[in-house]
């Protein structure tokens, strides 16, 4: 099992999860976060630090997964990894509740 980023993240870009990732699997782009699913160790601390709930396991049944962790892997090989935890995008609180982002997301 691994994690996998999801849409809630575009536009917000929150970075609790970050901080609290023993094994820096996270990848940086302009208005979303992506794990490396190969390196994630499967831990979930991450799941619960995030504010938008944006983060889920690759067995979640309510998600496209296929999707996400298509994503997830190309998007992490491109980005670099980001480990410290920072302010999030200017308008995440705008954006935290908006459902239908993906076309917002920037490679």
């Amino acid at each position: 099992m691994t994690y996998l980023v999801t849409e809630a993240c575009i536009q917000c870009k929150y970075t609790d999860c970050v901080a609290v990732c023993p094994v820096d699997c996270f990848h940086e782009g302009p208005n979303f976060l992506a794990i490396n699913p190969d390196e994630c160790i499967d831990c979930g601390v991450c799941v619960s630090e995030c504010p938008v709930d944006a983060i889920i396991a690759d067995n979640d049944v309510t998600q496209d997964v296929p999707f996400w962790f298509k994503l997830n892997k190309d998007l992490s090989q491109q980005w670099p990894v980001i480990s410290r935890k920072k302010d999030a995008l200017p308008d995440a609180e705008q954006f935290k509740n908006v459902i239908g982002k993906i076309d917002l997301l920037k490679k």
